[in-house]
């Protein structure tokens, strides 16, 4: 049991403010809070810090805001003119490629000036030709075109608001009806509404505080949705009939252990409504048959895979020769079962296909595709005639995709891939409307900005064409001027068996990079949740390139770049392997001839940004500075509060520190927080937001108190100079994601680069 104790709870803070202009950061009082676990004590001298109610806590991010905006205030004209070079990179006014869903081609607009996008429509024709009905129409960036409806304009509805932010968007099968939920107060809860297209009026229904995730039913009577518990676990999934009052709402199902998270979703074909429950270990799938008539009741719920099997799953409905099967991809061999062992593990995935009566008993389920060392199935998707499978092998996503003809049996196609030329990229489904001749394809790769491509799955005999049906217009860039590669780097740091592994990294440089051992390098790492940091372009990282920096992606353990085994060997007991991998990844860089060793910076960000405290805490010498985006660095003081948001979900990540004190004494070892040094640190910028309710803002706040305090390193010396300050940028209007609208989150990332580039000296365009 946890004891806090105030040791000076009656004490006032000292003046925390900071006037424009003044060299001196703010210091918060140290009000000392005991903590006790396991027998041991930590004493926490800026726990009041987290009182973001209290006019005090206020004035100090303001006097922190203050401190940062004068001691960059020499950053500006790099941050203006890497906004305009983000800019510049950018087609303002543009459009998504229209995806069809029933009648109407649906599509989004932005336009020049404007924060956020548009959401429109125009009606879809059929004439017969599968092909050419499901053709998207060619539609002209700024240009409306005849009967184009607007459904949504984001900048009408985040007028005189301090930020919007969607939580998603379901249109009825008739087209008349759109549901929408918006967040203004960026605190991921929502208020749904139900706006009537044919006037573009909002009806009387009005839903607050729910969370991601809502669908209509195929009569358009009903919507479901998710509700968050008040540590934001989404744990309720209820049904609004419209026209009737909230307190009338069905409620169809509600998860009560606080380790488990729940969501919904349609199947394809839109006949059955999936609940999702599970975390990072393990799931359970339900289902409800959806009524066709607005008077016939909903169903009871039926288990499809129990969480009693130990499975991690994902579940798709499909129907064989009018039959009722489902698609799932799973983590055991049942196949290969036996009394003393249980299944098989089969860590990267399998596929298997189930009869509806015998869905519940894994012994009766068919491999469709077998377990892989080296391919990770991710997941599925199915249209009426075709499986799409997501996989990663090589460390990058693929699309495979078969036909349902055969599937399970002897007659089963082999899976095919799409051929793309480049070795580092990401295909990735980007739709599978039920009934498309097409699947819709996203392709990108660290240099290839990204291209809409429709897969033809028509005829299979036949099927592969890919249709371009947009490349993204990147103004002013040339592919051809840079240049990536994949190098390995030895695991030398890990811990046991680990220190045999190679570390995947990505490195991106101009081609005129000269390898001469003067180069500056940022490097960039997240390694939590099994989340890949995948091939990707964007225009802003051409403003470090341009500027002669080495990009350098290190793809540490706790990410799911080589499948499962990968994540595994970075969560719980093993986490510090992702610490030592990104600082293994320095290293190597550091010797490789393409880099100075005296300027490279670290980036990261949420579980990044615990990656990053932790990799200073470990090798504060290899950085010259590092910025720290919402940074997840008091980690273990969140995850022993379990009335914290989402702390509970997070015991499959970390481990138990209340319960285990094995966990508790491995999380005190790396947390960042407790673990600073007096010793020299890089120069240091946190980045943060007032309202997020993932990386609550005194996690950074705190740190920066404690790095001040502790470190030996100049703070004084302005960061040009080579000084080392340590700032903190706190958001005052923002969520996880920072500030809402693209021109904000463009400044944001320019203040980012900024930072750094200052830092390595190469604030220079090249020629």
């Amino acid at each position: 049991m946890a004891c806090m104790t105030s040791a000076s709870s009656q004490q006032t803070s000292t003046d925390t403010t900071t006037p424009a202009g003044v060299s001196q950061p703010p210091v918060a009082e140290a009000r000392p809070v005991a903590r006790t676990h396991h027998g041991h004590t930590f004493t926490d001298d800026f726990d009041w810090l987290r009182d973001k109610e209290s006019d005090e806590v206020i004035a100090h991010l303001n006097a922190e805001n203050a401190y940062t905006a004068s001691v960059t205030a020499d950053q500006e004209p790099l941050r203006a003119a890497i906004f305009g070079e983000i800019k510049a990179h950018t087609v303002e006014t543009d459009l998504s490629v229209p995806s069809r869903k029933d009648g109407w081609w649906y599509f989004v607009r932005t336009e020049e000036g404007q924060q956020y996008a548009t959401h429109c429509r125009v009606q879809a024709t059929d004439t017969g030709d599968r092909l050419a009905d499901w053709t998207p129409p060619v539609i002209e960036p700024g240009v409306p075109v005849a009967g184009e409806q607007v459904i949504l304009d984001g900048n009408a509805e985040a007028e005189g608001q301090p930020f919007f932010s969607l939580g998603g968007i379901a249109v009825s099968r008739d087209g008349n009806l759109m549901a929408y939920a918006v967040d203004h107060a960026a605190d991921e809860r929502f208020t749904l509404r139900i706006r009537d297209l044919r006037t573009g009026t909002d009806l009387a229904d009005e839903i607050p505080n729910v969370s991601y995730g809502l669908v209509f039913d195929a009569t358009g009577t009903r919507v479901f949705y998710t509700v968050p518990d008040d540590s934001w676990r989404p744990y309720r999934i209820l049904a609004h009939t419209l026209g009737t009052g909230v307190e009338q709402d069905q409620l169809l199902f509600q998860e009560d252990d606080p380790g488990m998270w729940s969501g919904l979703g349609l199947s394809a074909d839109r006949t059955e409504l999936l609940i999702s429950v599970g975390n990072s270990e393990i799931a359970e799938t339900l289902a409800l048959d959806l009524p066709d008539s607005p008077d016939e009741p909903l169903s009871e719920l039926r288990m499809l895979v129990s969480r009693d099997l130990g499975l991690l799953h994902d579940v798709d409905p499909v129907t064989l020769d009018g039959q009722r099967h489902y698609v799932i991809v799973h983590n055991k061999d049942f196949s290969s079962e036996d009394e003393e062992h249980g299944p098989t593990p089969a860590p990267n995935n399998m596929v298997s296909l189930a009869a509806r009566d015998t869905v519940t008993d894994p012994r009766f389920w068919r491999t469709v595709v077998g377990h892989s060392a080296t391919t990770k199935v991710d997941g599925t998707a199915v249209t009426a005639t075709h499986l799409a499978l997501g996989v990663r092998r090589e460390t990058t996503p693929r699309t495979l995709v078969m036909p349902l003809a055969g599937l399970g049996t002897a007659q089963q196609a082999a899976p095919v891939e799409p051929d793309f030329g480049e070795e580092l990229y990401s295909c990735e489904l980007g739709g599978a409307p039920f009934d498309s001749p097409f699947l819709r394809l996203g392709y990108s790769s660290w240099v290839t900005p990204t291209q809409v491509l429709d897969y033809e799955v028509d005829g299979w005999e036949n099927s592969g064409r890919l249709h371009l049906r947009r490349q993204v217009e990147v103004p002013g860039y040339d592919p051809e001027q840079y240049l990536v590669e994949r190098w390995w780097a030895p695991a030398e740091s890990a811990a046991g068996d680990a220190r045999k592994a190679a570390i995947p990294l990505t490195v991106i440089r101009r081609q005129d990079t000269e390898w001469d051992g003067s180069n500056p390098c940022v490097v960039y790492g997240y390694g939590s949740y099994e989340m890949s940091m995948d091939p990707g372009f964007t225009a802003a990282r051409l403003s470090l390139l341009d500027r002669g920096v080495v990009y350098v992606v290190a793809h540490v353990r706790g990410g799911g770049e080589l499948g499962r085994g990968w994540y595994d060997h970075g969560k719980k007991l093993h986490k510090k392997n992702s610490f030592t991998d990104f600082v293994d990844a320095t290293r190597f860089v550091a010797q490789s001839g393409w880099v100075d060793p005296d300027r490279i910076a670290a980036m990261g960000g949420s579980a990044g940004g615990l990656l990053m405290g932790g990799v200073l805490n470990l090798a504060p010498q290899l950085y010259r500075a590092c910025v720290a985006q919402v940074p997840f660095v008091d980690a273990l003081t969140s995850i022993l509060d379990p009335d914290l948001p989402l702390s509970a979900l997070e015991w499959e990540e970390w481990g138990n520190p209340i319960t285990d004190p094995e966990v508790y004494r491995y999380m005190q070892e790396y947390t960042p927080y407790e673990n600073v040094r007096a010793v020299d640190y890089p120069a240091i910028a946190a980045v943060t937001s007032l309202n997020d309710t993932r990386v609550l803002y005194v996690e950074p706040a705190k740190w920066v108190q404690q790095l001040r305090r502790t470190v030996t390193s100049d703070q004084t010396t302005p960061l040009a100079e080579g000084g080392a300050p340590i700032v903190l940028k706190t958001e005052m209007d923002g969520g996880h994601g920072g500030a809402s609208g693209r021109y904000r989150a463009w400044e944001d990332r320019a203040w980012d680069y900024a930072f750094l580039l200052t830092a390595l000296g190469a604030t220079e365009l090249r020629a």
